[in-house]
Order: structure tokens, then C-alpha cells, then sequence
């Protein structure tokens, strides 16, 4: 239960992709929080349950400004959130009554106006250093990083092992990214152990290796060192 700006594949597999958007929320997030713990110290647990709901993306704010909020009991009740007022058992006893449920909504709100200001901001900057870009529209610029699906893919790129994770709406979104990442990786993977060239001393799969001079070469570790299989 998020909002989710639509991204390209370009985007997603940018190297600050994580920085700009998932970093910045939950920057965003802790400050408000910190802000809220300050505000109101005697309902500093339940802050601190609201930023796991706020960041596990369960809360939804909704265009009248009203939310809905996931319990965090058994995932499956959802509590509405109108003009401050919770329809959970802990809104009557919660101090000032700001159950986890009403501080989840309220935090997701003001992290959204926040990164909003700073997309703004940032681009004002950059539309001052560059030839002016088409507007684009509101729904588009705030986004939350949070998804609700999520596929982690375990590869090895450019010799090197890496995760990539995959983030979408409903589990069919989230599938077509895997099979094009997939792909992506196949192609940048390079030889695997069975199609990688074999010692002829040893008949063991070697590994390429780059140099610092650009040179490559193929080898294998073996008991006495490394084996270039000549």
C-alpha cells in the first residue's frame, strides 16, 4: 500500500539510484521522526513503530488526504486515518492521541512534502545551469522508494559477484524486470565455469583476469599458486 512513481530501466540501474531516491526517503523519514520524538517524548515507541510501517510501505495516502495504515499485527487489517483520528483500540489511550497509526500517516505526509521541496528545489537549480525541461506533471515527481514486491537477483558481473534487487507494485511488474535484468546480466556475466577456457595442464575452468594496463589473460589457483596454463 504505496504510491509508486513509475521508473525506466535506464533509471532503476543508474549507479545513484539508490542515493536520490531510496536514501533520500528514508532521510526524510528519520529527520521527521527525530523532529516528533523531540515534540513528543512520551510517545517515543510509538514513533519508532510508526518509521518501521512508514518504511516497510504501508501506508497509503489516499488524494483527500486521508491514509491507510496496515497493522503491523497480522498484515491483513488496514485503519483509516481521517483529519487525526485512528480507528484502532490504541487511539483512546495513546497520549494526546497519536496511536502509531496517525503518527505513520503523519510521517509519510511530511516526508513526501520534504522530498518534494527538495526535487523542487534541486530543480531550479539545475534548470538554472541548463536549457530549460518540459514541466512534468505532479504525480510523476513524488515518489516513494518503498515497494511492496521486491526480487533480489544473485549474479556475478564482470567477475565480480553482485545483488540486484528489483522493486515494483504487483508480483507481474516486478517479473518483467527479472527477465530483462536477467538478460542484462547474461550478456555483461562473461564466461561461466562450463564455458570458460580449461587449463591444459590441469583441465581446470580459468578465471579472466584484467590488468591495471589494460591486458587481460586467463588462470587457475592451484596448490603451488596461480596457473596461466601454459
Amino acid at each position: 500500500m504505496v504510491a509508486v512513481r513509475e521508473i525506466t530501466w535506464e533509471e532503476a540501474s543508474a549507479h545513484d539510484f539508490e542515493h536520490t531516491t531510496r536514501q533520500a526517503w528514508r532521510e526524510a523519514v528519520v529527520e521527521i521522526a527525530a523532529k516528533a520524538k523531540a515534540k513528543l517524548p512520551e510517545c517515543s515507541s510509538r514513533v519508532d513503530s510508526a518509521v518501521k510501517i512508514v518504511l516497510a510501505g504501508d501506508v497509503g495516502v489516499q488524494a483527500d488526504g486521508t491514509a491507510k495504515v496496515v497493522s503491523q499485527s497480522n498484515g491483513t487489517t488496514t485503519y483509516h486515518v481521517v483529519n487525526g483520528h485512528c480507528d484502532c483500540r490504541d487511539y483512546e489511550k495513546a497520549p494526546h492521541n497519536f496511536c502509531k497509526h496517525r503518527f505513520s500517516a503523519a510521517i509519510a505526509k511530511r516526508a513526501q512534502e520534504l522530498i518534494k521541496a527538495k526535487l523542487t528545489d534541486t530543480s531550479s537549480q539545475a534548470t538554472a545551469q541548463s536549457q530549460p525541461t518540459p514541466a512534468q506533471p505532479e504525480a510523476s515527481i513524488m515518489a516513494l522508494p518503498e515497494a511492496p514486491v521486491s526480487i533480489t537477483l544473485k549474479a556475478s558481473l564482470h567477475g565480480h559477484e553482485v545483488l540486484v534487487t528489483l522493486r515494483g507494485t504487483d508480483f507481474a511488474s516486478v517479473k518483467a524486470q527479472v527477465e530483462a535484468a536477467s538478460t542484462w546480466l547474461q550478456t555483461q556475466s562473461g564466461p561461466t565455469a562450463e564455458t570458460a577456457p580449461r587449463c591444459p595442464k590441469h583441465g581446470t575452468p580459468m578465471k579472466l583476469n584484467h590488468g591495471k594496463n589494460g591486458s587481460t589473460w586467463y588462470s587457475h589457483k592451484t596448490a603451488d599458486g596461480w596457473c596461466k596454463g601454459k
